[in-house]
């Protein structure tokens, strides 16, 4: 039988200012293609189907994957019949895959259910992942003991310096890098916009869009019997 995936999307569609957000298109689209010829991979977000993508993201990632993920009838069909995460049981999946985008940090970060979830998977062992702003859906999950997964780990994720750069430091409640950090994780981080990717057991995380393929190609290896 096929492992199972679980990619999870935001459903915000607004940062605190009120610009426009949602997930970001490389980060899912570049893991979908890597993992999904290996995997049955479902989708999820907290409010269920067609979670919104993140206009910008659109405009900028004019590569084969993303695109082709925009309008890929499978893809779609996903989206359509993405559940809500209230309905998801863990015990269906071999990982969990948080996609990035300003949303993540606004949503998941705080959702119970989302927590509830993000602590399951963790507890039970299965691969938990996220990149960019996705490790933010993971800053309330906790392990067995109820200590953040993160302490005393290492991690990566979207870094303060490149915040500064995209000038959104004031559209979100907190950047991630300083609070994983005050959870007692140990940031690493390459270059702004260069490729990082960090396992720490089955937590794996990764930095930034360039991240995601690198990312996935780490999960697909980690789930290779």
């Amino acid at each position: 039988m096929s492992k199972r995936i679980l990619f999870v999307f935001t459903s915000c569609s607004k940062t605190l200012s009120g610009a426009p957000t949602g997930w970001y298109l490389p980060e899912a689209a570049h893991p979908y293609y890597t993992l999904s010829p290996h995997f049955t991979i479902d989708f999820a977000a907290p409010n269920g189907a067609n979670p919104p993508v993140d206009e910008a993201s659109v405009q900028m990632f004019k590569d084969d994957e993303s695109q082709k993920f925009l309008t890929d009838t499978t893809v779609q069909h996903k989206f359509a019949n993405a559940k809500k995460l209230s309905d998801v049981n863990v015990d269906n999946y071999d990982a969990i895959f948080y996609i990035g985008g300003h949303g993540p940090v606004i949503d998941l970060a705080t959702d119970p259910t989302n927590i509830r979830l993000a602590s399951e998977f963790y507890r039970k062992g299965k691969i938990t992942a996220a990149v960019c702003h996705g490790p933010a859906a993971l800053v309330g999950a906790t392990d067995s003991e109820g200590k953040s997964i993160f302490e005393g780990k290492a991690f990566t994720g979207f870094s303060n310096a490149e915040e500064e750069a995209v000038d959104k430091v004031k559209e979100i409640p907190f950047l991630l890098e300083d609070k994983i950090k005050s959870l007692g994780g140990k940031y690493e981080a390459a270059e702004a916009w260069q490729p990082k990717f960090v396992i720490s057991g089955h937590l794996y995380t990764g930095q930034n869009p360039a991240s995601a393929k690198p990312l996935a190609e780490a999960i697909l290896a980690g789930m290779k019997p």
